[in-house]
């Protein structure tokens, strides 16, 4: 390495030595006093370049240190304070985000229907903003160690690695490992994975969370020597075991197999709102928006192209264009369910959501949920819970009122019958009612 950079710095010194004379040329005989080459003042570099050459004279110097064997609090401290570098470098690149020279006017939370969107940590329970929700659920995942390895290490696998079809090619591998070694659990080649192995290496290494897997199953780290040759490798040794130990290793491979990777869910943030005039007034915060603070601006001085393109005969095709081109616009949809007493429920939705997530969550917020109900999208367009549309198809993004109402047949009966439904919402609901501004 040193040879290298040495070699370079030879290079640059001969490429400065000026333009080269041929030694049949007449001054060539003449020797000349050499002329203090001009050089232009040198910059200062900048704080980014530092990093940068810190960076890789510290990658240089620690490039030919061995390896040092950690032990998985080790490596979960490592990796939790790698978290904890990216996200203060998230949230300062977000804070040098110039949205002021954009021209999109910033509000105050309070002027808008929703405060954000939100989402629940599935293994904490805790509520998060989408910044916060990738780094939260690998922290979370990391602190499961301590309880349950296998499941913890199965979740790194599903959760950390986003490319499908590389985790299932490391799946197909591992399986082979555990299924060889209950087959023939005598044999002790098939308890031995070299981790030099081109197919380890390409395959299973660069999954996360597949090492510490194979280390939860009983793996462990050791250096043994190469077959036929005088040297030592790195080896995943798996200690004899006995049949029921064996049968545990079939069911945490099939543990592994059946795995899914753990997302945070969508808060609906549910709110009741007593009967407002102002029901079809919405302010979204641009959580909701799949644009840039520019694009924002620029839609909104498209506005009048809108007017103008909806008095021109368009063809179905280029209605259907402009529709699909809206949809992508959006992430979120805030809704609101004007009910039968005039009180508002509102939640919030993934965009893409299907209709029938919209139904299952009034439902759900209904003190007699078993009644059946329709709800109509604004222009008097019934929704249908059994069509397979999303919420967006329907044009209910970014947002949009709808109007509930019972069955008419069942609601007959019930009154038939003597009966009435009086509540309409959960008690727990109708307590946090508040008033729409």
């Amino acid at each position: 390495m040193k040879k290298f950079f040495d070699d370079i710095k030879k290079d640059i010194k001969f490429k400065s030595a000026g333009p080269g004379k041929k030694l049949t040329d007449d001054g060539s005989s003449k020797p000349q006093a050499p002329k203090a080459p001009h050089r232009a003042p040198r910059k200062t570099p900048t704080e980014g370049a530092e990093r940068a050459g810190a960076a890789a004279l510290a990658r240089i110097e620690h490039q030919h240190r061995p390896v040092l064997k950690t032990s998985q609090d080790a490596i979960r401290n490592q990796v939790k304070r790698e978290l904890e570098a990216e996200a203060a470098a998230t949230a300062a690149s977000l804070k040098n985000t110039d949205v002021e020279g954009s021209g999109v006017p910033q509000k105050d939370l309070s002027c808008f229907s929703v405060s954000g969107v939100f989402f629940i940590c599935p293994l904490t329970g805790k509520t998060l903003r989408k910044t916060e929700r990738e780094m939260h659920i690998k922290e979370a995942i990391l602190m499961r160690f301590s309880e349950d390895a296998i499941e913890a290490s199965i979740m790194m696998i599903h959760t950390f690695n986003k490319d499908k079809e590389k985790v299932k090619a490391a799946l197909d591998i591992i399986s082979k490992y555990v299924e060889n070694i209950c087959k023939n659990p005598t044999e002790e080649k098939y308890r031995k994975i070299k981790l030099s192995n081109k197919v380890f290496q390409e395959k299973v290494s660069v999954i996360e969370g597949s090492r510490e897997y194979l280390q939860a199953l009983g793996f462990e780290s050791t250096t043994l020597q190469v077959d036929g040759k005088d040297r030592t490798e790195e080896f995943l040794v798996l200690p004899a075991q006995e049949s029921e130990a064996l049968e545990q290793l079939k069911v945490h491979l099939e543990r592994l197999q059946k795995g899914e990777p753990v997302r945070a869910k969508l808060d609906r943030q549910t709110q009741v709102f007593r009967p407002s005039k102002h029901a079809t007034h919405f302010e979204l915060p641009p959580d909701f928006y799949n644009l840039t603070a520019e694009e924002l601006k620029r839609e909104q001085q498209l506005k009048s192209e809108i007017v103008e393109r909806n008095t021109m005969l368009r063809t179905k095709a280029m209605r259907e264009k402009d529709e699909q081109r809206e949809r992508r616009k959006y992430n979120y949809a805030l809704l609101r369910v004007r009910l039968p007493d005039e009180n508002i429920l509102q939640g919030t939705f993934l965009a893409w959501e299907r209709v029938a997530a919209l139904y299952q969550f009034v439902r759900d917020s209904l003190e007699n949920g078993w009644q059946p109900f329709e709800l109509m999208a604004p222009g008097g367009q019934k929704l249908k819970e059994e069509e397979e549309l999303a919420l967006n198809e329907c044009n209910l993004a970014p947002a949009a009122l709808l109007t509930f109402s019972w069955d008419a047949a069942v609601q007959a009966d019930i009154a038939a019958a003597g009966g009435k439904t009086a509540v309409l919402l959960k008690a727990a609901l109708l307590e946090n009612i508040k008033t729409l501004s």
